[in-house]
């Protein structure tokens, strides 16, 4: 074939791979949110390499001329670059996987995390409406010792909310170890047929409601409000969705559907797995949270309402729309 022939042919295709260097290669992450891109798609990418390094084989082989070549050789060796770069460090991974992956795994389980949000909302409004309207019941959850601890935890006049004694940094640690213990038993205990995250959710659900009810009759209402405020959105999301992984895990031992019982609890698992590192980062932001800021006792309501509504807002946004990107889709 003539060089004038074979420049001819594929002169286009050259065009379009340029192009896509130029304008995707560089910054993928930039390109990946870019949907506005009109030309070549990023999954012809390889196929188009590919074909570009025959070319340039043909037209050394050929004795096509130096510049055609070097044209060639150039568009290979930038094509090479980007194909054959290294992956990212690990901590940016880790930053996608929690901006974008996690999100996208979370809505993928939208019926699990529904039947969970259900199971800990419901016993949760209810045990607060029951103590309101008959405060007794209160300690069927409860010891009065524990009552009492509660109630000193929220005593206005308390230097620290929600805790009695202990520096921010130990409670921090402590809290981690509390919240994360709750939400692995709740992943967990889906191997259980299911039943394990039921009760977790329920019980957490009944216990926080009469907790926050019996405060609520006796006057600490406005001290424990500015003390969950802050870290509830975290904390409170955490403990649902590792209930939905722990729900998912369940069905896929009670129903595995054409798949063996042990392959669908595989793959359980290895969702579950994925989403309790998600869960896992939140809790430890929620006792970050709940140590070094939930606890200040001065700060006025409204600044303690306000900032734990734009954390509200934040973690729903970012569950909703986090990971939404053509690339992704």
């Amino acid at each position: 074939m003539r060089q004038e022939h074979f420049i001819a042919r594929h002169q286009a295709e050259w065009q379009a791979f340029d192009a896509w260097l130029d304008a995707r290669g560089g910054r993928p992450r930039r390109a990946r949110a870019d949907r506005d891109w009109r030309g070549m798609d990023d999954s012809a990418v390889p196929a188009a390499y590919r074909r570009l390094t025959q070319q340039l084989g043909l037209a050394r082989r050929r004795g096509y001329s130096p510049q055609l070549v070097e044209r060639l050789q150039a568009l290979v060796q930038r094509g090479h670059d980007v194909m054959y770069r290294p992956p990212p460090p690990r901590w940016r991974r880790s930053v996608e996987f929690l901006l974008a992956d996690f999100p996208r795994l979370v809505r993928a389980e939208r019926g699990a995390m529904a039947a969970a949000l259900l199971m800990f909302a419901l016993p949760l409004v209810l045990s607060f409406v029951a103590v309101q309207v008959r405060p007794e019941l209160i300690h069927t959850l409860f010891e009065p010792v524990q009552l009492a601890q509660m109630e000193a935890m929220y005593d206005p006049a308390a230097s620290k909310l929600g805790r009695d004694s202990g520096e921010d940094l130990q409670m921090f640690g402590y809290y981690v170890m509390n919240n994360v213990s709750i939400g692995l038993r709740s992943f967990a205990s889906g191997l259980l047929a299911g039943i394990g995250p039921v009760l977790v959710l329920g019980m957490n659900g009944l216990m926080i409601g009469g907790m926050a009810s019996h405060l609520q009759g006796v006057g600490l209402g406005d001290p424990f409000w500015r003390f969950v405020a802050g870290h509830g959105a975290f904390e409170l999301t955490a403990i649902v969705i590792a209930g939905g992984a722990g729900l998912r895990l369940g069905l896929g031992v009670l129903a595995p559907g054409r798949r063996r019982r042990v392959d669908a609890l595989v793959e359980g698992g290895r969702r579950g797995a994925r989403l309790a590192l998600g869960v896992f980062a939140m809790l430890v932001v929620a006792a970050f949270i709940e140590a070094f800021w939930s606890s200040i006792g001065w700060i006025p309501a409204a600044v303690k309402f306000g900032v734990g509504g734009a954390l509200w807002l934040m973690v729903l946004l970012w569950l909703w729309r986090g990971g939404r990107d053509r690339h992704a889709a």
